[in-house]
């Protein structure tokens, strides 16, 4: 059970920089005045990025536990549930998917796929809060930001998994001149699903509905000991051995994967995208779950 008071006990995003608003100054007690100040300090940030490994609590709010982040403005809540379009979808806000309001240190919210959820704010720190559901005794903490100091680059790759699990398949597109032959070059697909991976040798331009996957095994995603924006990747092919890479994003619809055994650079392009909209079908498919990928403690071999 919940005890601490309604967003008191912290300073609050001490200085608000909204949109038609003037400077407000927000102290303690000063938000339970009212459903204007509450709104208020969630149109504070243009984003809140949501961090679902600090969630706690066992139960799920669906909409939180998909999106990336959310965004309320004047009474419409928008979502990123795509890393695939972010930055770019609604102006970086993502898509509508619902409205809300807000009562004194409460935000009580309709969500066009998940229904009506009423949620409890609290002040975190000056740009961190927490949304409380105390039917299921779960929070959620959220992080602010505004558009333009929000570092895309660091979402992708903290969110890596997903966003190579939202394309259909992943086509060759380029095999670099330089490196040495190895089996991988005649693999011309990949498919990344939440527990295991598939290749396939069909010829490049195939429609994707008629590939025949020719292999399939686990992989993993690792991070890199010091090194933010590297991520190595290893397909194991069950009887056939691992495959390791360096894994690069080059924009969201194009992956790098060096491999340093042969010294190969190969670009894969996304098809079929799987845009996380309002489909229910979508909606399940698609949640996000605590997660930590591995480190490996290995050096960049591949200059920049």
């Amino acid at each position: 059970m919940k005890t601490i008071k309604l967003l008191t006990g912290y300073f609050l995003l001490a200085t608000l920089m909204v949109s038609c608003y003037t400077e407000v100054i927000i102290e303690d007690d000063f938000i339970e005045e009212s459903a204007f100040n509450t709104d208020q300090v969630l149109q504070s940030y243009d984003l809140w990025y949501v961090d679902i490994n600090a969630t706690r609590g066992n139960g799920e709010v669906p909409f939180l536990q998909r999106a990336f982040t959310v965004s309320f403005d004047r009474g419409v809540l928008y979502a990123n549930n795509n890393i695939v379009g972010i930055g770019k979808t609604g102006g970086g806000y993502g898509i509508d998917v619902g409205t809300y309001g807000t009562l004194r240190g409460t935000v009580d919210i309709d969500h066009d796929i998940d229904g009506s959820w009423f949620l409890e704010v609290y002040a975190v720190n000056n740009n961190t809060i927490e949304l409380y559901d105390a039917s299921t005794d779960t929070s959620y903490y959220l992080k602010g930001y505004q558009i333009n100091n929000f570092d895309y680059n660091t979402v992708f790759y903290d969110n890596i998994n997903y966003f190579i699990q939202e394309y259909d398949a992943w086509e060759k597109i380029y095999t670099s001149e330089t490196g040495a032959l190895n089996d991988f070059d005649n693999e011309n697909y990949l498919q990344f699903l939440p527990r295991f991976f598939r290749s396939s040798l069909d010829a490049p331009n195939t429609n994707i509905s008629y590939l025949q996957w020719d292999f399939e095994g686990d992989y993993q995603v690792y991070n890199i000991q010091g090194d933010n924006s590297l991520k190595t990747l290893t397909l194991d092919y069950n009887f056939m051995g691992d495959d390791y890479f360096e894994l690069y994003v080059i924009n969201d619809s194009t992956i790098e994967l060096y491999h340093p055994d042969s010294g190969t650079t190969y670009e894969f392009k996304g098809r079929g995208y799987q845009e996380y909209l309002k489909s229910s079908k979508s909606a399940e498919s698609k949640k996000r779950s605590k997660s930590s990928n591995p480190t490996m403690n290995v050096e960049r071999k591949k200059a920049k």
